[in-house]
């Protein structure tokens, strides 16, 4: 599968190793994760703020998502798309890329459920997915 990983998802799989951990794990392992320059931007601002990283820290993640991630570029949205403008970008990017699902922590996405005819759902609920497809196998 195509997957966009919102910047909350990718920076909540750095800061912790909870659940979006392991939701990004498998993400990267068995699937193609697409990232953008307007997400780049957001970590870069998010990880010096909140988690307080060097630059040269923040350059080895960012080295290590542009050679697991695909790296495209967002198209424009009209704002009017999503009640935060800011996630615009997010759907830009989904427009251009046509990825089978969204994964976004963002309550402001989460609420659209789906973005021309691509659905929006959260960590929990693609690790649900997951979980019942492996069982399925059995």
């Amino acid at each position: 599968m195509r997957l966009v990983l919102d910047t909350n998802v990718i920076f909540a799989a750095f800061a912790s190793r909870g659940l979006t951990h392991s939701v990004f794990e498998l993400c990267i392992e068995k699937h193609i994760v697409i990232i953008s320059e307007h997400i780049l931007g957001e970590l870069q601002r998010i990880f010096s703020k909140k988690l307080k990283l060097s630059q040269s820290n923040i350059d080895l993640i960012f080295k290590y998502l542009k050679e697991i991630c695909i790296l495209e570029d967002t198209i424009d949205v009209a704002d009017t798309e999503c009640r935060d403008k800011d996630d615009s970008k997010i759907l830009g990017l989904a427009k251009n890329t046509k990825p089978d699902l969204i994964i976004s922590g963002d309550k402001d996405l989460l609420v659209l459920k789906k973005f021309q005819e691509i659905p929006i759902i959260s960590p929990r609920e693609f690790w649900e997915l997951q979980r019942i497809k492996k069982y399925d196998k059995i």
